[in-house]
């Protein structure tokens, strides 16, 4: 069983979500996407591990900059992408789309995910229905296109439709608020109504199941690439 655990850093300034992961039954442990180290340091002592893997969706600095402090304190194997070998410092093993990478008991299925960057991937964990998404889908939004087109953002977000309803997504951001004014109808209110008392709680959004936000986010809604597209011209 897969044990998650949302890690803000930079709060206010960039509300990134860095990830403990933990393998219940073999207490394997892994960050993903350590943008600072402190408060990832932090939640590994409370929980009273040592995470021996550092995983990536992509390059970008707020989702890597605590990698290198992480690896020399734990130890841990810098993990990603390999298409990110010469962006991400320390790299030690570089993954591709369709492989299997293996937290304790728990698999990670590799998905590739142009758009935001080249080289963008997706963590997968089928059997957890846990889904990591880095900075390619968010709560109610998308990740903007630094790198990749329209067309191949296009084409990831139809590889996450394909995902069982029943997923949950964790996002890269804490960007639920910019998309709450485009919500509309029933299902939207519920949305709008659940992440509201979430966050005066003070949690995340996330995590939410794929199933709800294919019915609430807009650019989960569109039926065809040609309609995609023009939202960006």
């Amino acid at each position: 069983m897969l044990k998650v655990v949302s890690i803000l850093c930079r709060p206010g300034k960039m509300d990134n979500y860095a990830y403990l992961l933990i393998d219940e039954n073999t207490k394997t442990a892994a960050v993903l996407d350590a943008s600072e180290a402190d408060p990832v340091i932090r939640e590994c002592e409370r929980q009273n591990v040592k995470p021996q893997f550092l995983l990536n969706t992509h390059h970008h600095f707020d989702h890597v900059e605590g990698n290198l402090e992480l690896k020399s304190l734990f130890g841990a194997k810098i993990v990603g992408a390999a298409a990110d070998s010469d962006r991400i410092d320390g790299l030690d093993i570089g993954l591709v789309d369709g492989d299997v990478f293996m937290i304790g008991d728990c698999e990670a299925n590799i998905m590739s995910a142009d758009g935001h960057t080249l080289g963008h991937i997706l963590w997968y964990f089928p059997k957890e229905k846990a889904l990591f998404t880095g900075d390619t889908l968010f709560n109610l939004s998308i990740g903007g296109l630094f790198e990749g087109s329209p067309e191949q953002m296009w084409k990831t977000l139809q590889k996450i439709k394909k995902l069982p309803d029943d997923v949950l997504f964790y996002p890269g951001h804490e960007y639920t608020a910019y998309g709450l004014s485009a919500l509309q109808g029933k299902n939207g209110e519920k949305y709008a109504q659940k992440t509201k008392e979430r966050l005066a709680k003070g949690y995340s959004a996330a995590p939410v199941s794929l199933g709800e936000e294919k019915m609430c986010n807009p650019y989960l809604c569109i039926e065809n690439c040609q309609d995609f597209c023009r939202m960006f011209e």
